[in-house]
């Protein structure tokens, strides 16, 4: 049985532990909290990621995926290298509505680049909102290169989410093959 390990990062309220619960076929393991009263944070949810979200798909006999998620809070930044650590691959998720956090987005994914040259992919997230960027603004927006996968995603949407997957699957298995 081969195992791949598979990072979902991306700034705060990005969607990510949405995008792993869509998808996973066990309960989510995850380690939300409440956010405090008064912040920033608080005006946009009230249940935070601190350490990490886990979640699981068996693609088939021989392949199962395991998906981590990561805290998009920087004060919880020293678990990112953690979580890469062993990971095949990555995916960077982003609020396609949120045009302030798109820098953010940037610096998470050149952090999680420089912990490890795996293949990723961009999802741009909430492209089912009528303010959302078009991916091809997304991505002069983010300084995205071409040849990098940038998808469009709605994390509430299992169809969506795997497509994102597989996409970083067939990189991480192209990748081995070379």
């Amino acid at each position: 049985m081969q195992t791949v390990k598979m990072v979902i990062t991306g700034p705060y309220a990005s969607g990510k532990t949405e995008f792993i619960r869509s998808i996973s076929e066990i309960d989510v393991v995850s380690t939300e909290s409440k956010v405090s009263e008064g912040t920033y944070e608080s005006t946009i949810k009230d249940q935070t990621t601190v350490a990490m979200d886990f979640g699981r798909i068996t693609v088939d006999d021989d392949l199962v995926l395991y998906l981590f998620g990561t805290p998009g809070q920087r004060r919880f930044d020293f678990m990112w290298e953690i979580l890469a650590e062993g990971m095949l691959g990555f995916v960077v998720m982003v609020d396609s509505t949120k045009p302030e956090t798109f820098r953010e987005a940037k610096s998470i994914l050149e952090t999680f680049r420089a912990y490890a040259p795996t293949p990723y992919v961009v999802a741009a997230n909430k492209q089912d909102m009528t303010d959302a960027w078009p991916t091809d603004d997304l991505r002069i927006a983010l300084r995205i290169e071409d040849h990098v996968k940038l998808l469009p995603c709605v994390a509430r949407d299992k169809e969506t989410v795997k497509q994102v997957l597989l996409e970083l699957l067939y990189a991480i298995l192209e990748e081995m093959d070379t």
